[in-house]
């Protein structure tokens, strides 16, 4: 199940929302859980099996690291053994489809048989709640949090539908309180209601309704200057709105439930380098990797060489973890190199810089020079699709593909771009959340929000972009 679609917005959402306030407040968090496992199992019943075992094998570990250092001892061996039941099962699920055809192309080239194994069927958001898992057992071992003994409270923080599918990645340690009392205001709710609709008027309205364009260019074969060019250009786009739509839907319900969650996006398209490019893009993701990975990796203490090392590495894993294909570790190590030289050479961000529209644009281009691996089906189509970016194909349009795209789609990518530039760098709002830097009304939002509706009632199904992931 997914929020832009007609059984959550008529059917899940209104039921659910009725039971929730209807139950007293002991209970909230059991209907909940409950409630998250069925929106989850709407996918695939067999698959909340092993969501489930995920959550007990990390529940049983953090008490047992808790009583462990009770007892005087550090609990480092039980961590380990708790993050490698992870890795293991999140290795399995998503890389082993990726692991077994490398090494047959590997053996393809020397002459020998490939094997031949099943494919493994990737469980829908397990990226996401394997990352949340292993935070929990880690801020257990550096006392940031004290574990909770209530199972139901911790089923509930990994499954909470709101977030499940494609996050933002949160961390039990901001939300241990939240499940233990949280407050149900109208306030709240309104402000959540607004931005479920604002993020679903992004998803709907702008991401799906550009999304035409960067599937025809880059399904060419061999797209022209203009094509290639438009065609990254809608990418780079829809994928802003379809995530951030994603993740104001998912903040938003938070707040209709009670729970605050951390702001996932900050108006990246704007920034003036890729070090604060990460600061503003899929910031839970980027805070996890610092905290989880940069940081125990060394961070930046042990000097500059290994500094470089560690930014590299982070952004490398990082990619890996967005998706079992080369193109991903191509896209991981692009970021990771550049964060490196910016570091090297001390690039900052200022506001006062002259030259401060020639770094947007500069950061802008890198980003979606990255986006070409991260879009592309393999390294050789981002690599055919990067010279057609330099006109190594010709300029103008070919006769078939891009050109057949709808008009409206090429009116909302103008539109999306004025949203992203005009009033990004002319208001700068406060949070992403309150999107696009437009006061409408209550009730033009609650128009757009019909016409979002009625338009998603007349399509096809489809997906966020992060819901591969």
């Amino acid at each position: 199940m997914v929020f832009s679609s007609t059984v959550f917005i008529f059917l899940f959402l209104p039921l659910f929302l009725m039971l929730y306030y209807l139950t007293p407040g002991r209970w909230k968090n059991l209907l909940l859980l409950v409630a998250s496992y069925s929106f989850y199992a709407w996918w695939r019943v067999d698959f909340l099996a092993l969501f489930i075992g995920v959550t007990l094998w990390n529940w049983v570990f953090g008490n047992l690291i808790y009583q462990r250092q009770q007892a005087g001892g550090s609990g480092k061996n039980l961590l380990t053994v708790a993050i490698i039941g992870d890795l293991l099962t999140l290795g399995y699920f998503k890389y082993a489809d990726f692991g077994i055809d490398s090494l047959n192309g590997l053996m393809a080239t020397m002459g020998y048989e490939p094997f031949d194994l099943a494919h493994v069927l990737l469980p829908i958001g397990i990226s996401f709640y394997t990352f949340q898992a292993i935070s929990y057992v880690i801020d257990v071992y550096r006392k940031d949090v004290k574990p909770t003994k209530n199972l139901i409270d911790f089923a509930a923080f990994i499954a909470l539908f709101p977030q499940l599918i494609a996050g933002p990645v949160l961390r039990y340690k901001d939300l241990a309180d939240q499940f233990e009392s949280r407050s149900h205001t109208l306030e709240k709710f309104n402000e959540g209601a607004w931005l479920f609709m604002i993020g679903f008027c992004k998803k709907v309205l702008i991401a799906d309704t550009i999304a035409p364009i960067a599937d025809a260019s880059f399904a060419l074969e061999s797209p022209t200057f203009l094509e290639s060019w438009l065609g990254i250009f809608a990418y780079t786009s829809q994928l802003y709105f379809d995530f951030s739509g994603y993740s104001d839907m998912a903040i938003g319900l938070g707040l209709m439930l009670g729970f605050r969650f951390i702001n996932n996006f900050n108006q990246p398209y704007i920034s003036q380098s890729i070090t604060e490019f990460w600061r503003r893009w899929h910031i839970s993701l980027s805070s996890w990797l610092r905290d989880y990975l940069y940081i125990p990796l060394g961070g930046n203490r042990g000097g500059a060489f290994l500094t470089y090392r560690n930014l590299f590495l982070t952004m490398l894993l990082g990619g890996l973890w967005h998706g079992a294909n080369w193109t991903f570790l191509v896209w991981g190590a692009w970021h990771g190199l550049i964060l490196a030289f910016e570091r090297y050479f001390k690039l900052g961000t200022s506001d006062t810089d002259p030259l401060k529209a020639a770094r947007i644009l500069t950061t802008l281009l890198l980003v979606m020079m990255g986006w070409v691996f991260f879009r592309a089906d393999n390294v050789g189509t981002a690599f055919e699709f990067l010279y057609s970016m330099l006109g190594l194909n010709g300029l103008e349009f070919s006769v078939k593909g891009i050109a057949d795209v709808a008009s409206l789609s090429f009116l909302m990518l103008c539109f999306s771009w004025w949203l992203i530039f005009y009033r990004g760098l002319n208001q700068r709002l406060k949070s992403e959340s309150v999107p696009i830097g437009i006061n409408y009304s209550q009730l033009a939002m609650c128009g757009l929000f019909a016409v979002a509706v009625s338009k998603l009632m007349a399509e096809s199904y489809s997906p966020f972009l992060y819901f591969q992931f």
